[in-house]
């Protein structure tokens, strides 16, 4: 064989191989359920926080009227 006919022989398998992955379907069903599950933990701390906060102002607003 000839080096262009290598060359050319390569390049086609590279392509095949790129557009065999490029058509692959990828699974994202497992990402998705841990970001949701991710965001109801986050919304429980938020949530825990800002209970926290407005409680630390009205006690200073209490303490303050008495």
């Amino acid at each position: 064989m000839k080096l262009s006919q290598i060359k050319n022989l390569g390049l086609a398998a590279g392509v095949m191989l790129v557009s065999f992955s490029a058509s692959a379907a990828v699974d994202t069903s497992a990402v998705t359920s841990a970001i949701t599950d991710a965001g109801a933990a986050v919304a429980t701390v938020g949530a825990a926080v800002l209970v926290l906060h407005v409680g630390m102002k009205v006690y200073k607003w209490v303490s303050r009227a008495l």
